[in-house]
Protein backbone atom coordinates (compact mmCIF):
# COMPACT_ATOMS: atom_id res chain seq x y z
CA UNK A 1 0.00 0.00 0.00
CA UNK A 2 1.46 3.36 -1.05
CA UNK A 3 1.69 5.87 1.26
CA UNK A 4 -1.00 8.83 1.93
CA UNK A 5 0.13 12.12 1.26
CA UNK A 6 -1.94 15.30 2.46
CA UNK A 7 -1.24 18.82 1.16
CA UNK A 8 -2.02 22.04 2.92
CA UNK A 9 -1.73 24.30 0.20
CA UNK A 10 -2.49 28.11 2.04
CA UNK A 11 -2.40 30.45 0.13
CA UNK A 12 -4.43 28.41 -2.65
CA UNK A 13 -7.41 27.37 0.26
CA UNK A 14 -7.21 24.01 -0.41
CA UNK A 15 -6.46 20.33 1.50
CA UNK A 16 -5.16 17.60 -0.90
CA UNK A 17 -5.30 14.10 -0.16
CA UNK A 18 -4.05 11.60 -2.16
CA UNK A 19 -3.64 7.88 -1.47
CA UNK A 20 -2.64 6.59 -4.96
CA UNK A 21 -0.27 8.14 -6.84
CA UNK A 22 -0.93 11.79 -8.11
CA UNK A 23 1.01 10.46 -11.60
CA UNK A 24 -1.86 8.01 -12.40
CA UNK A 25 -4.39 11.18 -12.15
CA UNK A 26 -6.70 10.74 -15.18
CA UNK A 27 -9.37 12.86 -14.71
CA UNK A 28 -11.27 15.16 -11.90
CA UNK A 29 -14.72 15.47 -10.65
CA UNK A 30 -16.56 17.33 -8.60
CA UNK A 31 -18.61 15.87 -5.71
CA UNK A 32 -20.51 19.19 -4.43
CA UNK A 33 -19.37 20.93 -1.32
CA UNK A 34 -16.09 22.12 -2.40
CA UNK A 35 -15.13 18.16 -2.57
CA UNK A 36 -12.94 17.07 -6.14
CA UNK A 37 -12.51 13.49 -6.89
CA UNK A 38 -9.05 12.91 -8.88
CA UNK A 39 -9.52 9.31 -10.48
CA UNK A 40 -6.88 7.07 -12.40
CA UNK A 41 -7.70 5.54 -15.83
CA UNK A 42 -9.89 2.77 -14.15
CA UNK A 43 -12.36 5.72 -12.26
CA UNK A 44 -10.96 4.25 -9.27
CA UNK A 45 -10.88 7.63 -7.00
CA UNK A 46 -6.83 7.83 -5.89
CA UNK A 47 -7.25 11.45 -4.20
CA UNK A 48 -9.64 14.44 -3.03
CA UNK A 49 -9.64 18.08 -3.01
CA UNK A 50 -11.14 19.87 -0.28
CA UNK A 51 -11.61 23.57 -1.81
CA UNK A 52 -12.27 26.93 0.19
CA UNK A 53 -9.98 24.96 3.00
CA UNK A 54 -8.82 28.19 4.50
CA UNK A 55 -12.26 30.29 4.25
CA UNK A 56 -13.97 28.23 7.24
CA UNK A 57 -11.68 25.58 8.26
CA UNK A 58 -8.89 27.29 9.90
CA UNK A 59 -9.30 25.13 13.35
CA UNK A 60 -9.50 22.09 11.44
CA UNK A 61 -8.15 19.52 13.56
CA UNK A 62 -6.26 16.41 11.47
CA UNK A 63 -5.63 12.82 13.19
CA UNK A 64 -3.25 10.65 11.96
CA UNK A 65 -4.38 6.80 12.70
CA UNK A 66 -2.84 3.75 11.52
CA UNK A 67 -5.31 0.99 10.73
CA UNK A 68 -3.14 -2.48 11.40
CA UNK A 69 -5.01 -5.18 9.37
CA UNK A 70 -4.87 -9.17 10.06
CA UNK A 71 -2.43 -10.78 8.55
Amino acid sequence: MEKIKVIKDIVGGTLTVWFGSPDDEHVCEEAGDGIVLMKNKEGAVIGFEYLYYGSHSEDLNIETLVAKTAS
